[in-house]
């Protein structure tokens, strides 16, 4: 029998509700638990709520006295001066094509060397494993000449590569959270498709790959995001303004005297929709790969 908050079974096995003394403290503790949910999330929705509000202004209500998140007249001229001062379909393109290619690359990488780490026996791998846990905890700034340089020597700057390549290659933070999923999977399983005589490559295919699906989409929900609202490497490896990323891109409002700051707002907001999207269509094995991946 399901319970309320409010109720406590008797000795004599029924439900009786809870005095009101003991009531109290249990609901005021889930108020200021609401409390607290409410406050966080206006603090993080109060500077997306500006930011399209301001995108919809006319260019006198922008800096109005006293400020409004309500325009006072609704207008949409400043998205197409977004679209007359940038490029947005060709930076939208590259974005895209970047943030496309790192989200196969490592749905692609990552979850094999998570299996090979978590389910498949051979020497080396938990001194391996520490080594991919002890990258994460390397700043990205340190690397950040070095891998120039490599790049530079290469001859790969002023292309994709150093922005695609290395999701190919296995980011450090989703091995671990697809693990850590994995390391939940019963040995059992994989035994069994192992004494019917199937592969590594196949019992990895046909039975690894489906049950790791929400660890998975949560990884490439994450990578997905990183590559579309990267701004340091796009800034650092790209120099034709033909190979702009959005993020790079968005710095054409910034004028040497003023800035345009509607059709600004105007750009941001179509930046943010395709993050935005993405979350909430893998939503659901977002929170489920983050839950089962902490599990551990």
């Amino acid at each position: 029998m399901a319970l309320s908050d409010t109720q406590i079974v008797t000795d004599a096995g029924s439900p009786r509700e809870l005095p009101a003394a003991k009531r109290r403290p249990k609901i005021l503790r889930r108020l200021r638990q609401h409390a607290l949910v409410i406050v966080l999330a206006a603090v993080f929705i109060f500077p997306l709520l500006v930011m399209v509000s301001t995108a919809l202004k006319a260019p006198q209500d922008v800096f109005s006295s006293p400020p409004s998140l309500i325009p006072s007249e609704w207008t949409f001229d400043n998205f197409t001066k977004a679209f007359d001062q940038i490029p947005v379909w060709r930076y939208l393109g590259n974005t895209m094509l970047v943030a496309g290619l790192s989200v196969v690359g490592t749905a692609l990488s990552c979850p094999l060397v998570a299996y090979a780490l978590s389910k498949v026996k051979w020497v080396g791998a938990k001194p391996l494993f520490i080594m991919v846990l002890a990258t994460m905890m390397l700043p990205p700034q340190v690397t950040l000449i070095p891998l120039f340089l490599i790049w530079n020597g290469l001859g790969a700057t002023n292309t994709y590569l150093p922005l695609v390549v290395p999701a190919f290659l296995g980011t450090p933070f989703f091995i671990f959270l697809i693990r850590q999923f994995l390391m939940n999977v019963p040995d059992d399983l994989i035994e069994a498709a192992r004494l019917d005589g199937a592969s590594e490559l196949r019992t990895y295919a046909t039975i690894v790959l489906p049950i790791a699906r929400p660890a998975i989409v949560t990884a490439a929900v994450f990578q997905f995001v990183w590559a579309w609202t990267d701004f340091l490497n796009p800034l650092i490896y790209l120099n034709d303004e033909s190979t702009y990323t959005l993020s790079i891109g968005l710095y054409a409002f910034f004028g040497e005297n003023d800035v345009a700051w509607g059709p600004l707002m105007a750009a941001c907001t179509m930046f943010t929709i395709p993050a935005l999207i993405i979350f909430l269509i893998g939503q659901k094995f977002f929170i489920g790969g983050i839950s089962a991946g902490a599990l551990k």
